[in-house]
């Protein structure tokens, strides 16, 4: 360990993360409205979205849902969405009786319909479930989404639509997905209310 922190350190920390929102936004603005019009247009259709990953990207997954279930910005009425990170029995009996792998696979297999939008989030790109679970939404015809960072790892060439922030640290990343994953909720919201 080096010397403790201090507040030169913290504004060397909250600036990399500013530059990098600015940088990132400003080049993915088209591909965000774009993936946040494909899920309204599912979501209209009576589809529903799926959404998982691990550790600070499962709370990402649900805290997505959350806003598409209850609201954002406006009264509406709530979107189909689901969590595949938030059933502890069915994760637990399916990491346990098919292996971990497999934890959001199955449930895409029982919840995914055609058209439905799998929202798949690793930082690194390479989490085996994530890509156990997008591999299952192409076969049944899901339109797949992958929130990576650091050049989309295994994801890149497996989902339809990459999101990838071009960063190497998870921190960084996480902080990213987060402010995408409410600029995709104002698109849809507004795209459904339009």
């Amino acid at each position: 360990m080096g010397a403790p922190m201090n507040a030169d350190d913290i504004r060397r920390i909250v600036a990399d993360s500013v530059a990098l929102k600015e940088r990132f936004f400003a080049e993915s603005a088209p591909l965000l409205l774009e993936v946040g019009r494909r899920t309204a247009e599912s979501l209209r259709a009576g589809g529903r979205v799926l959404a998982f990953g691990n550790g600070g990207s499962a709370a990402d997954a649900q805290h997505f849902v959350a806003e598409l279930v209850g609201r954002f910005q406006h009264e509406r009425a709530g979107l189909s969405a689901i969590a595949l990170t938030t059933d502890p029995s069915v994760v637990t009996a399916v990491a346990n009786d098919m292996g971990f792998a497999m934890v959001f696979r199955r449930q895409v297999e029982a919840h995914g319909r055609p058209g439905d939008v799998a929202f798949g989030i690793s930082t690194s790109g390479r989490s085996a479930n994530v890509i156990e679970a997008l591999r299952a939404a192409r076969q049944r015809g899901l339109v797949t989404v992958g929130l990576t960072g650091n050049g989309g790892g295994d994801l890149r060439g497996l989902v339809q639509h990459l999101i990838d922030v071009p960063h190497p640290d998870t921190q960084r990343i996480q902080e990213v997905h987060s402010m995408i994953l409410h600029v995709l909720t104002q698109i849809v919201e507004e795209a459904v209310l339009s």
